[in-house]
């Protein structure tokens, strides 16, 4: 099978998992209790008003109709509108969905550029000191909670050594980067606004750092594992006999036989650090993804929490395609089928 079927196959294989996540989200959504409806219309609405919100939401309808009229929203692209705040979800996920996606590629990629490298030097210098240190570290990384590590790091290069900023996106005085991609990084630079550049990267930094913590341990000890598998081969022993340098057998025979696994954990954890940087989103009040799941989810608002359950999903799914093909770039022996 090509790239280009197979690429078709897996892209028409998420629509059953979509539809999925939809029924169980919406299912999930009516049978919770409480009143959404009584929440959002406020302590002193009447019970006309209640009833005008939920005609006026569609929640007087039999439920196969109102899922019915949710997935043929969906397929216009869109998912609804907030029962609390009346704004489309559509927008409010154009808003913080790039956030979270910024947040989460560089808390990915300081995982993979100190993991990777770690995870390596740990496995050729095996049981010496630089091993014991990169398992040390890895260690701790992986022990300490999140939000313990968020509140150190807010109190020691925020408050004491005034390093870095403790929350928000940007500073609420100054005007973010005119929006191109959303992503305030790339944004500036687009527009040579290296001022904006500054103080997003500032502002950025301590989340990102604190989120990448669990993943860099992770991949640290993926790769450390995969290298020392690979450095056990024969190809490898013959490639030293040869008289080869070091170096060169390590990165070019045993690291590229070595990522596949390496590869397959980065994209793992990429998923996962994007549906769990809600709590870094709240430590830091950053305005993403998560910290708009917490509000929805404590007013009962569950439109976006539905819709920012297929976002990630979709996401997810993308992320796994892309794996799967940088797996055939990585091993050309790798067959798609």
């Amino acid at each position: 099978m090509n790239l280009r079927n197979y690429l078709l196959r897996r892209l028409l294989l998420i629509i059953p998992l979509l539809i999925g996540l939809s029924l169980l989200t919406f299912t999930i959504s009516r049978v919770v209790p409480g009143d959404p409806v009584g929440l959002a219309a406020g302590p002193q609405a009447t019970d006309e008003i209640k009833e005008a919100l939920r005609h006026d939401f569609g929640l007087d309808q039999p439920l196969p109709l109102q899922y019915v009229n949710y997935i043929g929203g969906l397929l216009r692209g869109d998912f609804g509108r907030s029962l609390y705040s009346r704004r489309e979800v559509r927008d409010d996920i154009a808003v913080y969905f790039p956030a979270t996606l910024e947040l989460t590629l560089a808390a990915i990629m300081i995982a993979t550029v100190i993991g990777v490298p770690a995870g390596v030097i740990s496995a050729v210098f095996r049981g010496r000191l630089p091993d014991h240190l990169a398992r040390i570290v890895a260690l701790f990384f992986v022990s300490f909670p999140a939000f313990w590590l968020a509140m150190i790091f807010q109190m020691v290069f925020g408050l004491q050594l005034d390093w870095f900023p403790i929350g928000k996106r940007f500073n609420v005085l100054d005007i973010p980067p005119p929006t191109i991609t959303g992503l305030y990084l790339i944004d500036s630079l687009l527009h040579l606004d290296f001022d904006s550049f500054k103080l997003t990267l500032s502002h950025l930094t301590i989340p990102a750092l604190v989120l990448s913590f669990g993943a860099l341990a992770s991949i640290t000890r993926v790769t450390r594992a995969s290298v020392l598998e690979v450095m056990d081969r024969d190809y490898v022993r013959t490639a030293r006999s040869m008289g080869i340098r070091e170096r060169t057998v390590i990165s070019r025979h045993v690291l590229r036989n070595a990522l596949i696994a390496t590869l397959t954990m980065i994209s793992l954890e990429f998923g996962w650090l994007m549906a769990g940087a809600v709590l870094v989103e709240t430590i830091f009040d950053w305005p993403g993804m998560g910290l708009y799941a917490v509000e929805s989810s404590l007013r009962l608002d569950f439109q976006p929490i539905m819709g920012i359950t297929l976002i990630y999903g979709l996401l997810f799914s993308l992320v796994n395609i892309a794996t799967d093909v940088a797996y055939g770039i990585i091993d050309p022996r790798i067959r798609y089928g």
